[in-house]
């Protein structure tokens, strides 16, 4: 009997250290918690949720204490509205007060770089490091390269046409789907988790919000990491230098075969770019 105990053990569901709800006005945030060290928020873009760093937990939570969440409106979250990108930053700030955080490293992915962005404007006492992966938040990436961005869009346009056709995702790209069906399938599962969200409506708010011009970064003094893909036709990488520089302290780090989720298709070298960062 002990020994089949043992294998029960053994056996048993491994889930994350701690997880949990937090009231906020409007809405209800799940989050999970994990690991020990300097804590380290990583926040998802619009088609995830706190599952989409399932590459990254395990990676991170040895040497640090990583927080995942859902974002208001993104299951297992509530939102009683269409969510609006501008409460991002409120967001995370109420999570890590609820979790007793003072301050901490801040992973943002697409979406995600609204909240990163926000707040390091607002509290930036708040952040020891922020990583904007694919993203410029609420800063408009077009300014720091406008003839690079025009000869972007219109491939991208175009390649996100194509990719309609075939019913893949863009956040995923051809690469990896022709690649890694499987990848692109649980990518496609984790995005439609969020099935009661109208997430064109949400994408247009996102849009409208992010009017910042460039300049406003030089108020940002948080060291800042820009992680792009090559292959991105979400989000211009080729802008993403010109972002950095406008930054008092930025580097921009650009992952070959990668599309706008690095993080999910590539994610040893999305790991080992937050790795080198974070040590420096």
């Amino acid at each position: 009997m002990a020994a089949m105990t043992d294998m029960t053990g053994l056996w048993a569901p491994r889930s994350p250290d701690r997880t949990g709800f937090l009231e906020r006005p409007g809405a209800r945030l799940y989050w999970e918690d994990a690991g020990e060290g300097p804590a380290l928020i990583f926040a998802h873009g619009l088609g995830g949720n706190h599952l989409s760093w399932w590459q990254q937990v395990p990676h991170f939570r040895t040497r640090f204490r990583c927080v995942s969440f859902a974002h208001r409106g993104f299951a297992p979250s509530t939102s009683a509205v269409l969510p609006d990108p501008l409460e991002f930053a409120g967001d995370v700030a109420a999570l890590a007060d609820h979790l007793g955080i003072g301050q901490f490293a801040y992973v943002g992915q697409s979406m995600g770089g609204w909240g990163g962005v926000e707040l390091a404007l607002a509290a930036p006492q708040r952040l020891t490091a922020l990583v904007l992966a694919a993203t410029s938040g609420t800063l408009d990436p077009r300014p720091a390269n406008p003839a690079g961005f025009a000869d972007w869009k219109t491939k991208a346009d175009a390649t996100r046409a194509k990719l309609a056709e075939r019913a893949i995702h863009p956040a995923v790209g051809a690469t990896l789907a022709a690649a890694s069906p499987a990848l692109h399938h649980l990518y496609r599962a984790i995005d439609a988790l969020a099935h009661g969200l109208d997430k064109n409506a949400l994408r247009a708010r996102l849009m409208e919000t992010r009017r910042r011009p460039p300049s406003d970064a030089a108020a940002i003094g948080v060291r800042t990491l820009f992680v792009t893909g090559a292959q991105d036709v979400v989000f211009p990488s080729c802008c993403a230098p010109g972002l950095a520089a406008a930054f008092p302290d930025a580097r921009h780090v650009e992952i070959e075969g990668a599309g706008h989720s690095a993080y999910f298709d590539r994610p040893a070298a999305f790991n080992a770019a937050v790795d080198a960062f974070l040590a420096a």
